[in-house]
């Protein structure tokens, strides 16, 4: 069963075997148009609180910090490719990245 959080512009979804994490609408329309994403990499771990990936868009430049620890298992390639593909209605195709090895009580507790 599948499990939303959401923290400072942020989703994460637990589906049993990745934490899947992605802009919230809110911060969508905060940065405007998405330009640029500057991902991790994938097998990088990540400590809670640590920056992840940063977004270049038409009203702000932010940076995101982890709101848990973990290992990047996956980016999202097409938004590697076209940043614009952030620019989305649908909050959970606004995916950036999957954290793997994540403390279920950590996320939990967000």
């Amino acid at each position: 069963m599948a499990h939303l959080k959401k923290k400072d512009g942020l989703w994460i979804l637990h589906n049993d075997k990745e934490y899947c994490m992605g802009l919230t609408k809110e911060i969508q329309e905060d940065l405007g148009e998405i330009s640029f994403v500057s991902f991790p990499q994938i097998g990088q771990t990540i400590q809670a609180g640590e920056p992840i990936f940063e977004v270049e868009a038409e009203k702000a430049v932010n940076e995101f910090k982890s709101p848990v620890t973990g290992v990047v298992s996956s980016i999202n390639e097409k938004a590697d490719k076209n940043p614009h593909a952030l620019n989305t209605e649908d909050e959970l195709d606004a995916w950036v990245l999957s954290l793997r090895q994540v403390d279920p009580e950590a996320f939990e507790k967000l």
